[in-house]
């Protein structure tokens, strides 16, 4: 495997620690009653920064007990002191989402050692590499952005789906970090550069993925591209989730952009000119700028909020920011939406994670 960069809220190598889950360390605290909703327990993936480490701390202000997900447990909890944030609710897990193994390693130590079912799951964690020349591959061989920001999430989802239905928490859910550049419905996801999200006829997931198939479509690779397939791929699994188990489970599934975290430390691979210029523009041109406690904070509210107990929403809070703005569905794109298209991704991807 080519050396891998670390991703948006794991920003470092696997290492060993005395961080991870063990039973005395993860018995669940009481649950908190709270004007915006029942607090509970929630997995959230991507914590050592960005919006990921300020939905953990916006959750454990609101009584929520939070398990993290990340590669390195001990970076995560220094992350999370950085904020101040109450240590007796948060307990760290070591996953690698971008290696198969290491995530069902992740949730065979989790399920037992948890104490209670899970309440809510997110999926944040994503990786951006649009400066790459070739293609980085995951353990399991294939192209390491879809490995990461969708099959190792898709995976993670499908072996925590039991211990969710096993919960009693009046709004259990799976929350999905999805974002602008995916959904052609809106202006960022028209964008032709390198190319707007697209997973063709699912060729290379079809043919099974592995080098040098480096791109869903089968096509040569473009990691930019490749970026927002991934997420895609993610805000698809949004809607089938939806279609296929909401009905029967009263699970609740949704994904949200929650604006522009232009300075978000997703964009740590872009030219550093880019890492400048790109917040000015957000900020003073398009309006579209959010912080990432802001972000963190409308993640949070997607996990506990009441209001945003509905299945199947795409929730976004609108390309330009105005103050008090209020959330909405937004509409998603064929690409991302279409029923054939959905099937195939769902078929091909629980067959590249050994689930089929």
């Amino acid at each position: 495997m080519t050396a891998q960069q670390p991703a948006a809220g794991e920003v470092s190598p696997r290492e060993q620690s005395s961080s991870e889950l063990s039973a005395s360390e993860t018995t669940a605290l009481p649950l908190a009653g709270s004007a915006r909703g029942t607090a509970g327990t929630v997995l959230i993936t991507g914590t050592t920064s960005g919006v990921g480490l300020h939905a953990l701390k916006s959750l454990v202000d609101r009584g929520w007990t939070v398990v993290t997900a990340n590669r390195d447990p001990v970076r995560a909890a220094a992350a999370a002191d950085s904020l101040a944030i109450d240590s007796a609710r948060v307990h760290h897990l070591r996953i690698d989402i971008g290696d198969l193994d290491s995530v069902r390693v992740g949730v065979e130590t989790l399920v037992p050692s948890l104490g209670l079912p899970l309440d809510v799951l997110v999926i944040n964690a994503a990786i951006y590499q649009p400066r790459l020349k070739q293609p980085q591959w995951s353990p399991q061989g294939y192209e390491l952005s879809m490995a990461t920001n969708h099959l190792g999430h898709f995976l993670l989802i499908q072996l925590l789906l039991q211990d969710l239905k096993r919960s009693s928490h009046p709004s259990r859910r799976v929350v999905i970090m999805g974002t602008v550049t995916a959904n052609s419905k809106e202006l960022g996801g028209k964008i032709p550069i390198p190319a707007p999200a697209d997973l063709g006829d699912l060729s290379g997931f079809k043919a099974g993925f592995k080098a040098p198939i480096a791109m869903a479509s089968g096509k040569s690779f473009k990691p930019g591209k490749a970026y927002k397939d991934s997420k895609l791929c993610n805000m698809i699994t949004t809607q089938e989730l939806h279609r296929r188990l909401h009905t029967s489970t009263g699970i609740v599934f949704s994904s949200l952009y929650p604006g522009c975290v232009a300075d978000s430390p997703l964009f740590r691979h872009t030219p550093p000119a880019f890492q400048t210029i790109f917040p000015w523009f957000q900020k003073n041109i398009t309006g579209g700028y959010v912080s990432q406690a802001l972000a963190g904070e409308r993640l949070a509210q997607v996990v506990a909020d009441p209001a945003f107990s509905v299945s199947g929403v795409h929730w976004s809070w609108g390309n330009r920011q105005k103050k008090d703005g209020k959330q909405f569905g937004q509409e998603l794109s064929d690409k991302a939406s279409h029923p054939a298209t959905a099937e195939a991704m769902w078929t091909t991807s629980l067959q590249l994670v050994g689930l089929a």
